[in-house]
């Protein structure tokens, strides 16, 4: 995971701390957004190589 998907600890955009709460599901939704980047990558990749196997 690159170091600009994950978000950074610290103030909201109230300028007040975030809750751990708040943390955990902004993490959490990058890392869904992460692993259905994932999923599309290799369900690319795994039709790729059918194609080739056909030929």
């Amino acid at each position: 995971m690159s170091e600009e998907s994950v978000p950074q600890q610290g103030a909201g955009p109230t300028g007040q701390p975030k809750g751990l709460l708040q943390q955990m599901e902004e993490l959490m939704a990058s890392l869904n957004a992460d692993l259905s980047a994932l999923d599309a990558d290799l369900q690319s990749a795994g039709r790729s190589a059918d194609e080739a196997e056909r030929r």
